[in-house]
């Protein structure tokens, strides 16, 4: 979700390099909305976010961006087929009941999806798992016992999960302290961006 602290997250860059202007985007687990204000200011897009978090949504208000209060775990019935450009779900994916339920609606929603996720394949948090801990890191910041986390995955499980489901990856990047990682991104990476839309049939 959307970092609530006013800067800037690593992922914003990559995501706004993606989003074409004057684009409609509704963004998922949108927090206080300061990636929809990012946007606003950066690429000229219209749109919205969906929270369910009273905190948040006031948040939102103060950041001057429009705001639906919901539950995602109900699904996007409110929204019509292809009514956005965009659909994002920004270090939301996570913390998703039903990860395969809610991509599938982004991809009705939108004509294309961005998601952004903590690589739970990285050395660092594999190195904890290996010392016999659950990982906390930057991208990872709950102990065991506190966490929404319910669906940690890695890189190539996300891929392998978008193949098996007629999901076109159109476009990945994957970071660590905000820099690109090319070589061996599933141990080197500890945040994954992705684009992508509905394979053709």
């Amino acid at each position: 979700m959307s970092n609530g602290n006013g800067f800037q997250r690593a992922d914003f860059d990559a995501i706004a390099g993606w989003v074409r202007p004057a684009s409609r985007v509704l963004d998922l687990g949108c927090g206080d909305g300061v990636l929809l204000k990012y946007l606003k200011g950066a690429r000229g897009v219209t749109g919205y976010g969906v929270e369910i978090d009273d905190v948040n949504v006031l948040g939102c208000v103060t950041n001057g961006v429009n705001v639906i209060q919901s539950d995602l775990e109900r699904g996007l019935s409110d929204f019509e087929d292809r009514s956005f450009d965009y659909v994002i779900l920004s270090q939301t994916l996570q913390a998703i009941e039903n990860s395969e339920r809610i991509v599938a609606e982004m991809l009705r929603v939108g004509r294309e999806g961005i998601v952004t996720f903590p690589n739970f394949g990285y050395w660092k948090n594999r190195l904890q798992v290996v010392g016999g801990h659950m990982p906390v890191s930057d991208n990872l910041p709950y102990e065991w016992h506190d966490t929404p986390n319910v669906h940690l995955c890695t890189i190539a499980d996300f891929e392998r999960f978008c193949a098996g489901r007629a999901v076109k990856i159109l476009e990945r990047k994957v970071l660590t302290r905000g820099r690109p990682v090319a070589f061996l991104p599933n141990l080197l990476g500890s945040l994954a961006v992705y684009r992508f839309q509905r394979a053709a049939n």
